[in-house]
């Protein structure tokens, strides 16, 4: 049985729904939204496709599903994703791209998650018999494993016309664009015009229990409809769980701006501390990696002293760790966090 931890900062996933949040939930009207028939569910994909600038939204189950799907709509089987080498979709997505979509992915070795249209047009191959072929450009913004790096709107801009130029679609994976939206001050529009498809993460910052939504124009969203069934997406009476969503897109957006704050709060703190190495400057959003190489302590060593006094940091490598702020973090349990860990430390150094 899981642990509950004090301060929990594994990850942004780990957040609770509000009492207000499950007050919404608990008087959400409901129906079978297979027959497009939940108001509520219907209520949360016009705020999201209005929000994007999409034709038409998608509430599914998670953002995992999102990519999926959207591979399997744009894609045929055997053709190429081109994502970076980072990806969530490579590494943390247990191979579905190319169990469920059947496409193979490309990775371009970016910078902290971040690529070019220069290197998209390098990656793109030309068309022959016996090659996979380019059909798809996938970006992930924040980009997880990058360190919540925010994709640049202009880099975005000149890699979708790269995509259109070459006759590729452009999919953004956006289980923290709305992290990134906060952080640059671009439109959630600005990046989605720039984008085929598009989705946001309800169950990330936003403190949901659950869900993501999917957006694009009719055509996608018709096809994406039936892979959802095809995929086991059916949610029936969702209203209940969409209900937390519409609470999260009127509430908790401006929020993210303290999650931020107090990763650059952590950053700052950990950078004090002898034998912690971290790029204090490189801390955009709501992650934080730290590297403990210096304290003579292996990442499980230091995860499991933390663990001890009540305080969850993932593990990312043999001395990395990975720390995510969210609504459930406030700047008295980040100060703590880092009085804890220097005790551990000062322990360890002598």
């Amino acid at each position: 049985m899981a642990a509950e931890f004090r301060i929990d900062l594994y990850s942004d996933t780990h957040t609770k729904p509000s009492q207000a949040m499950r007050e919404a939930m608990a008087q959400a009207v409901v129906g079978d939204e297979q027959q497009e028939a939940d108001p509520t569910t219907n209520r949360l994909q016009e705020l999201v496709a209005e929000l994007l600038g999409k034709e038409r939204a998608l509430f599914l189950p998670s953002g995992t599903m999102c990519n999926a799907i959207a591979y399997r709509v744009w894609c045929d089987p055997g053709d190429e994703v081109i994502c970076d080498k980072t990806a969530h979709t490579i590494s943390s997505e247990t191979g579905g791209s190319s169990a469920l979509s059947g496409v193979m992915m490309r990775p371009i070795d970016g910078v902290r998650g971040i690529f070019t249209a220069e290197q998209v047009r390098d990656a793109i191959r030309p068309i022959k018999r016996h090659s996979p072929v380019s059909r798809l450009i996938s970006l992930e913004n924040t980009s997880n494993f990058g360190g919540g790096t925010v994709w640049p709107i202009g880099e975005v801009q000149q890699i979708y016309a790269t995509a259109q130029e070459t006759g590729l679609k452009c999919h953004m994976d956006g289980a923290r664009l709305l992290n990134a939206v906060v952080k640059s001050g671009a439109p959630s529009k600005a990046y989605a015009q720039h984008s085929d498809s598009l989705w946001i993460d309800l169950s990330k910052g936003l403190g949901c229990p659950v869900g993501a939504v999917l957006a694009g124009d009719n055509n996608f969203i018709e096809r994406a409809f039936r892979f959802k069934h095809q995929f086991g997406g059916a949610m029936r009476q969702s209203g209940i769980i969409a209900a937390a969503g519409i609470y999260a897109l009127e509430n908790n957006v401006e929020r993210l701006e303290e999650d931020h704050c107090n990763a650059q709060r952590l950053a700052t703190k950990l950078y004090s501390i002898p034998g912690i190495d971290v790029d204090v400057d490189c801390v955009e959003t709501n992650i934080v990696f730290f590297d403990v190489i210096g304290t003579g302590l292996t990442a499980i060593d230091v995860s499991n002293a933390l663990k001890a006094q009540g305080v969850h940091i993932g593990v990312v490598g043999e001395t990395k760790l990975r720390a995510l702020t969210h609504l459930d973090i406030d700047e008295a349990m980040i100060d703590e966090t880092a009085e804890i860990l220097t005790t551990i430390i000062q322990k360890q150094l002598g």
